[in-house]
């Protein structure tokens, strides 16, 4: 996470869930749309906090979670 970046409802972020979401209410929203900065945060409160990460540490994040790195 990198505190260095902010995202505001001012920033133009353009949020989305993943497609597999299916409605139920307990998701995450990503805009990844920004330079320098991938914000991530709760769709139940979406002006809630955000919390951020650089494009690098976002996408070995995601790749950790493709090859299954958390899965119990």
């Amino acid at each position: 996470m990198s505190p260095s970046h902010e995202i505001t409802t001012n920033t133009g972020a353009v949020w989305r869930k993943s497609s597999r979401s299916n409605n139920g209410g307990n998701c995450v929203e990503v805009a990844d749309n920004l330079p320098g900065v991938v914000g991530l945060r709760d769709s139940k409160d979406p002006s809630g906090p955000i919390l951020t990460f650089g494009p690098s540490e976002w996408s070995h994040f995601v790749a950790d979670v493709k090859h299954g790195t958390f899965t119990r």
